[in-house]
């Protein structure tokens, strides 16, 4: 399988195959009120991950915050890219697959290029 490169993630977009090393975690307190959905509460972590192009913040989710502790090295499959006040983040939904990478990673992670920084506005063509 051939791997998409953090610094190739475009707003929108979705599909990505990646092979991440963790950074950070930091878990998310969310504040639901009351009456909210059934099912329990939900656990997010926001992670800034990485590869030897860049690092972007990736949005874990329930199950995933387990797999995302630092130093780890990860494979996303079907990753999409959210954007949250106009920054790029990335996510797994149900979808697709995060999982420890079967094989260990040999690159060193490009920290100085963090493309969840870069902002994005959304401009409305008129014709």
């Amino acid at each position: 399988m051939t791997f998409d490169k953090v610094e190739e993630l475009r707003p929108g977009t979705y599909g990505h195959n990646l092979q991440l090393r963790v950074l950070s975690a930091k878990p998310v307190v969310l504040h639901r009120p009351q009456g909210g959905r059934a099912g329990g509460n939900m656990r997010i972590a926001e992670c800034i991950v990485g590869d030897d192009t860049g690092v972007v913040v990736f949005t874990a989710r329930n199950e995933q915050v387990d797999i995302m502790k630092p130093g780890a090295v990860v494979e996303a499959r079907k990753a999409r890219v959210d954007m949250y006040k106009g920054s790029m983040r990335l996510a797994v939904d149900k979808w697709g697959t995060l999982k420890a990478a079967e094989s260990p990673a040999d690159f060193k992670v490009k920290e100085d290029n963090n493309v969840s920084l870069v902002e994005f506005e959304l401009i409305t063509v008129m014709q």
